[in-house]
């Protein structure tokens, strides 16, 4: 049990690791600048916290192909990912 939950949070990381990438990508390509110098505007405007929320928009699959299988202790892993992505933007913007 324990160890499902502790699959699921390591699968919801890497979602939103892969989603912050993508997302910034997105807007360096859009802007048409580097992915550096995008993720660096926005750590220097205060505005870190967008990218986080963004990035954490591919857990909602990772959540649904879970329970789509019946993994509903993986399933919890990604909630608590989400979670600790969600504390961490909130800590961002408010500082």
């Amino acid at each position: 049990m324990k160890k499902q939950i502790g699959i699921g949070f390591i699968t919801g990381l890497i979602a939103n690791t892969i989603g912050i990438i993508l997302c910034t990508l997105i807007v360096s390509s859009i802007k048409g600048t580097g992915m550096s110098e995008t993720l660096n505007f926005y750590i220097k405007s205060g505005n870190l916290w967008t990218i986080l929320t963004l990035g954490a928009l591919p857990n909602l699959a990772v959540f649904f192909g879970f329970l789509k299988f019946d993994r509903e202790y993986n399933a919890r892993g990604v909630v608590m990912a989400t979670f600790i992505t969600a504390i961490a933007a909130y800590v961002i913007y408010f500082n």
